[in-house]
């Protein structure tokens, strides 16, 4: 994009060949056998990746929206499941502990967490309460300087190798009771209680977190009790605009190997780039990746501008992913029998785009936001 800084610029070169390099080559395998690319994880640490959105003083980069953006989209286009558990590593636990938590828990889990010793995870939906995020029914009830929770998380990424728990319960009646604690590994009465196997997005691991009777020390609440929800809105924006960011490197994965395969690939004596109906395809397809991409930095700019509504970040949410499937699957069709096989990629980034139409908000959750913002609006202009 024209308006990336020059440290965006340089982020971008860094962030694409490291996907080349360590991403792309090993994405099949990690995607078939349903394991996690630990290896290139790290390495991500040791780049200064894991805490891009973090403070210096914490080893952090000190970076926005757009910065982190970029980040998903070069790595979504080489494997979207390793990017979706740097998504809830670096934006659903170290951005919220950078954002919300205390100088003392800041020092104690940012610099492991950003230099890739530690792993993250966010826990927030639960078995019955998905999109009803603040409907949840984990509870964490005051006993002298602990807590004791009780509960479940279900959906819940990096759950098998989290290290530490962004961990959102209810501690009142009300349903905007939530409050927040960091929840460390090897605590007892906490367990992944199941490992959950999925469509797409296999190479990120994801499980279920039991609580039974787990006592957490006070010092490890973030905040004051019943604080969480305006913390947890505000967080949701930015994780939808980075996920929005995988759907675009998909997308453009998608694109790119159009274009190739329609050079080399020969139907009746011809390259398939030669016939009209391929290139109404490859020119839709292509269009299509761009408004993306302009719509979706333009909203991150805003964003790191402090202009952002959470309707323009629901609007992203809910249109990338949706024209990212679109793509997908209009590529699976270009490339006939070979885009349905697992000999190419596509099937692969068709499957794991779909989880980013669900995941951090449905896409019907989104248009509900959108369109009750739009319609309150209008009815306060028109008194």
């Amino acid at each position: 994009m024209w308006y990336f800084t020059d440290e965006e610029k340089a982020l971008q070169e860094v962030c694409r060949n490291f996907a080349q390099n360590e991403l792309a080559p090993f994405a099949e395998k990690h995607d078939h056998d349903e394991t996690f690319n630990l290896n290139a994880f790290k390495k991500m640490g040791e780049l200064g990746l894991l805490g891009i959105t973090a403070d210096p003083e914490y080893g952090g980069a000190g970076l926005g929206a757009t910065a982190a953006t970029i980040v998903m989209e070069e790595f979504g286009k080489a494997c979207a499941g390793s990017t979706l558990s740097y998504l809830a590593h670096a934006m659903l636990c170290v951005n919220n502990i950078n954002s919300n938590a205390s100088d003392e828990q800041k020092k104690k889990y940012l610099p492991g967490l950003i230099s890739g010793e530690l792993i993250g995870c966010m826990g927030m939906s639960e078995p019955g309460y998905g999109s009803d995020a603040v409907g949840m029914q984990c509870k964490a009830k005051k006993d002298g300087n602990h807590y004791i929770i009780n509960g479940n998380k279900m959906w819940i990424t990096n759950a098998q190798y989290a290290d530490v728990v962004y961990l959102y319960t209810r501690t009142g009646t009300d349903k905007k009771d939530l409050t927040t604690f960091l929840v460390d590994k090897g605590t007892e009465g906490f367990s992944v209680s199941k490992e959950i196997h999925k469509m797409g997005m296999r190479s990120s691991p994801t499980g279920e977190l039991s609580f039974e009777n787990a006592k957490v020390h006070e010092s490890q609440r973030v905040g004051a009790e019943g604080d969480s929800v305006i913390h947890m809105m505000k967080n949701l924006e930015i994780e939808r605009l980075t996920i929005a960011g995988i759907s675009l490197g998909i997308a453009q994965a998608c694109v790119d190997q159009c274009l190739k395969y329609a050079n080399e690939r020969e139907q009746f004596g011809k390259p398939l780039g030669e016939f009209q109906m391929i290139q109404k395809m490859v020119a839709e397809m292509a269009s299509e990746t761009e408004m993306m991409r302009h719509f979706l930095y333009n909203i991150c700019k805003e964003w790191d501008a402090g202009r952002v509504s959470n309707t323009a970040a629901s609007m992203v949410k809910l249109q990338l992913p949706k024209m990212a499937t679109k793509i997908a699957l209009d590529a699976i069709q270009l490339h006939g029998g070979y885009g349905y096989s697992r000999e190419f990629p596509l099937e692969r980034m068709m499957r794991d785009n779909k989880l980013n139409e669900i995941g951090a908000g449905t896409n019907e959750v989104m248009i509900m936001i959108i369109a009750k913002n739009l319609l309150k609006e209008t009815k306060n202009k028109m008194g």
